[in-house]
């Protein structure tokens, strides 16, 4: 939940050498020219080179076939003719998304949400709101006390549609939200987001929707959650109330349908919830996490360095909590980090190269160790 080009060479061959005010290239012999890929910021190390996919909107949640040759993500692109979230897919090594448009899975209407591959990659699952309404629904008003919301819709359900938009099957069908849905690199399970129970909870599900269990019992939010790519492990984000005040707040908001996810760490838990421990406690807002393949680290975006809330960083941290490593050096929004299955690849969503604008779009990195 939110919210081509070739790729840019690392190394030019040029008959001249730089400026030398030019702070993108530096010469390395009297006729060879080394020209940063103007994209990647100073400091980003694990980046090999870094490709634009997206050129408009709000772009975010790309998430990788099991093949590791598609992505599937929501956007509202104008230029697409959207104005609410929709889910797309293609193939960000060969596809021009500057100059066609991507293929649209979501044809029903509604608001959608976390989209995600099922095995085989012929088919994904997304939340909607489109049973409730085939128009986009509102966002929330802008509150006389400043603070930032995020809606949680109530007719937001869990649906599976294959590549061309005929939905295959309902998979939840509970009053109330239920979103936030991925897949274990296993095949087996699904672990989505639920108010079912009355609070913003984690539930585990077959790929077919049955044999539901819930896997967090305390109170806050626990969403965008993945499992580990050995499929034994849950990593998600989490708010925990440290107050009574805190408390009834985030109850009150429930009751409005919102959720203030400014105060949110990490935790890693057994894919049945148990032995849960938290592994940030680096205050303000970390979430969006991912497994790193070897499944011994972390990716997420945080701004527990930002006096103003902003801006949102990527970082590394280690299982234990230990290891906390800066990975990108933007100065802006950089979040919803996803490594391709191969860990050869990082996808992710920045404000970066927008021409002053307050697009978002998606990124891909190849990536070093």
């Amino acid at each position: 939940m939110k919210p081509y080009l070739s790729l840019l060479p690392l190394l030019a061959i040029a008959c001249s050498t730089p400026a030398k005010n030019d702070p993108n290239a530096t010469t390395t012999t009297a006729d060879t020219v080394v020209v940063k890929d103007t994209l990647i910021a100073e400091g980003e190390k694990h980046f090999k080179s870094l490709k634009k996919l997206t050129f408009g909107g709000d772009n975010a949640e790309a998430y990788w076939s099991f093949a590791g040759d598609k992505l599937v993500f929501q956007s509202n692109n104008p230029a697409w003719g959207e104005s609410c979230d929709q889910i797309y897919v293609f193939n960000p090594f060969t596809d021009d998304l500057k100059a066609d448009q991507p293929k649209k899975v979501s044809i029903n209407g509604g608001r959608t949400t976390c989209s995600y591959f099922l095995p085989g990659d012929s088919l994904v699952l997304f939340g909607s709101t489109h049973q409730g309404n085939a128009a986009c629904p509102a966002h929330p008003e802008h509150r006389s006390d400043g603070k930032y919301v995020w809606p949680i819709y109530s007719t937001f359900d869990i649906y599976v549609s294959d590549l061309k938009g005929q939905i295959r099957a309902q998979l939840t069908k509970t009053p109330g939200y239920d979103a936030e849905a991925t897949v274990s690199p296993k095949g087996d399970r699904i672990v989505f987001t639920s108010m079912r129970d009355g609070d913003l909870d984690l539930y585990t599900m077959n790929i077919d929707g049955s044999d539901v269990k819930r896997v967090t019992n305390t109170l806050g939010y626990d969403g965008g959650a993945f499992f580990s790519p050995d499929g034994t492990k849950l990593l998600w984000r989490a708010s925990r109330m440290k107050s009574n005040e805190e408390e009834a707040e985030y109850k009150q908001l429930l009751k409005e349908g919102l959720v203030m996810p400014t105060k949110m760490e990490l935790y890693v838990a057994n894919a049945d919830g148990s032995d849960a421990k938290k592994i940030t406690e680096l205050s303000q807002a970390n979430w969006a996490p991912f497994w790193h393949p070897s499944g011994k680290k972390i990716i997420f975006a945080s701004n527990h360095t930002a006096k103003r809330g902003f801006p949102f960083t990527l970082y590394l941290i280690d299982l234990d909590g230990s290891g906390l490593e800066q990975v990108s050096f933007s100065d802006q929004f950089d979040a919803f980090p996803v490594f391709s299955p191969d860990g050869k690849h990082l996808v992710f969503s920045s404000n970066r190269a927008n021409g002053g604008t307050r697009e978002t779009n998606l990124f891909l990195a190849e990536w070093q160790d």
